[in-house]
């Protein structure tokens, strides 16, 4: 392995706390993360997408991306059909080998193990990870009519060499993509064969920051404003628009500021009205009934009528922007012209101004969403004044510290992180966050949940963060058994219940903040830490909970047991 290599895979062991598993495992991951980091832009696990293991019919790496989300469940698809009516799927598989060449036999197993993956009589022995992904598979293709088209297949054989176009390995590929097609399950298929340095520029396209560059022609120049360094109105053809939202692979950006309400999906009136317009032959009225979207940015580059835009965000239009995206295939979408407000600043203050004055064409109220921001800066500057062993990233903005070398990525808490950890720990809803997030979102949306409210203290958030960096950490070292991260909100109730016996305090008083230090001073010690979530697997193990049985993850009843048992 060549010395560059070794040295992408030591930073990225070090920034995500992982224990080196051997050459081969390590650089599984290494391929995983920057392959699909640049296929999805939001945070995610690499354990969760790596199979590569015993029985793992020649996948290292699987990914399905729904509707623009990561999904590893059933219902997590579900919960997206339920909120747009379709499904719009991406497949990524990954097979990673160290040696310094392409071997035609090892690319024609990975392409036999993918083309056996999608089988309905499949052939090769499956290890738990290939079994679950694969019912996740078969689950979409049993809701084919809602499919807007097939699939898209992407395939990436990873080594250290370099590809030469051998003649006698793309004969194999071209076969192995040909008898995929004949399945007839997919719209498009890529192979993707990837060196050195095609992985090394993967790898380091995950620290950039967000940038793109469009034509601006139908603009104004706003006069000087303080705060502000320059500022724009006018309208962006949407062939232009989508180079914003979307990468040329037509991936999504995460670029959405209030990403705690983050898209709504169509079926609401607002949006199913945009849609509506957007399909209709006079699909060009669009620019005079929409008020647009309103993007700040770092900095703003002109060159004539090319605009670079840096570190952007869209802090207005989170809603019309995802169905714009959703009818990009549209017959009439060509002709759509967007009103933008292209705006550059560096002022935290001025951009909170500017997304609470424009988000007025949002179901949710103007009010609802000034205290859910203001939540958002003050926690994380809470986070921000733990330091030591305690600190950890609110990340606020999605990838918002990926360039920032200094940040260990295993200590960043996301946004869906929080809130999965919270309702787990101090709402004692495990059962839901493993199953149903889409159902805490929903409920978030509509002021049902008692997440993220005004006068909640800040503590219990930080804690549910701690605590979920901790079990993951010890997990992570091996000094848990792996398979009880399918249980690992459950966890995180039963360490808040036997970490401090006292009733729980209400979320808005002082109480509260007492009520959680002495479990900051558990989690701070590895060794207390430690034993008490062995002690949390201990109930799991003797009471009517089986790890195995997915139905007992998700149903309310048998959350309900283990909190008994610990009473009895």
């Amino acid at each position: 392995m060549d010395r560059i290599t070794e040295s992408l895979i030591s930073e990225l062991i070090l920034n995500q706390e992982l224990i080196s598993e051997g050459e081969s495992k390590d650089f599984e991951r290494l391929s995983n993360y920057s392959i699909i980091s640049n296929e999805y832009n939001k945070t995610f696990e690499i354990e969760t997408l790596t199979v590569g293991d015993g029985n793992d019919t020649g996948i290292d790496g699987i990914a399905i991306i729904v509707n623009g989300q990561l999904v590893e469940s059933i219902e997590e698809v579900q919960d997206l059909l339920d909120r747009n009516s379709f499904l719009e799927v991406n497949y990524i598989f990954i097979q990673s080998k160290t040696s310094a060449s392409f071997d035609g036999s090892d690319i024609n197993t990975f392409l036999f193990g993918v083309l056996d993956f999608f089988s309905q009589q499949p052939k090769l022995v499956r290890n738990f990870d290939i079994i679950k992904f694969a019912e996740i598979s078969n689950f979409i293709y049993s809701k084919a009519p809602h499919l807007k088209e097939n699939p898209n297949l992407k395939l990436y054989y990873v080594t250290t060499g370099k590809w030469s176009d051998d003649s006698n390995i793309k004969g194999i590929i071209d076969s192995g993509v040909n008898n995929l097609e004949q399945t007839n399950l997919f719209d498009n298929i890529q192979f993707h064969p990837f060196g050195a340095r095609e992985l090394a520029n993967a790898y380091r396209k995950t620290k950039e920051s967000i940038s793109t560059t469009i034509t601006f022609t139908n603009r104004i120049t706003l006069p000087k404003i303080n705060g502000i360094s320059q500022a724009y109105i006018g309208f962006l053809s949407f062939d232009e628009f989508e180079k914003i939202v979307s990468d040329k692979e037509g991936n999504l950006f995460n670029v959405f500021e209030d990403n705690v309400r983050d898209f709504q999906g169509e079926n609401n009136d607002v949006n199913g009205g945009i849609a509506n317009t957007l399909n209709n032959d006079d699909s060009e009225i669009f620019s005079v009934l929409n008020n647009g979207v309103t993007i700040v940015a770092s900095s703003i580059s002109p060159t004539g009528d090319q605009f670079t835009i840096n570190d952007y965000q869209i802090v207005n239009g989170c809603q019309t922007s995802n169905v714009l995206y959703n009818n990009k295939k549209g017959p009439n979408i060509r002709k759509v012209h967007i009103p933008i407000k292209l705006i550059a600043t560096t002022d935290d203050e001025v951009k909170t101004r500017i997304t609470l004055a424009t988000n007025n064409q949002t179901p949710i109220k103007k009010e609802q969403l000034a205290a859910l921001t203001a939540f958002q800066r003050s926690l994380e500057q809470y986070y921000n004044s733990f330091t030591g062993d305690e600190r950890l990233y609110y990340e606020r903005r999605a990838k918002q510290y990926n360039s920032d070398n200094s940040v260990i990525k295993a200590k960043i808490i996301t946004v869906p992180l929080q809130i999965k950890s919270f309702a787990a720990m101090f709402l004692d809803e495990p059962h839901n966050v493993t199953s149903f997030f889409g159902l805490i979102v929903r409920r978030l949306n509509e002021k049902k949940a008692q997440i993220f409210k005004e006068d909640h203290v800040y503590s219990p958030y930080f804690v549910s963060g701690l605590a979920y960096y901790k079990l993951e950490s010890h997990f992570r070292k091996n000094l848990l058994d792996k398979n009880y991260k399918k249980v690992r909100f459950h966890l995180l109730m039963l360490f808040r219940i036997l970490g401090n016996t006292d009733p729980l305090p209400p979320f808005n008083s002082r109480k509260m903040d007492r009520y959680c230090n002495q479990l900051i001073e558990i989690l701070k010690d590895d060794t207390k830490s430690l034993k008490l979530f062995k002690k949390c697997i201990d109930i799991i193990d003797n009471a009517d909970f089986d790890i195995e049985e997915k139905q007992d993850l998700k149903l309310v009843g048998k959350t309900k047991n283990l909190i008994e048992h610990i009473k009895k």
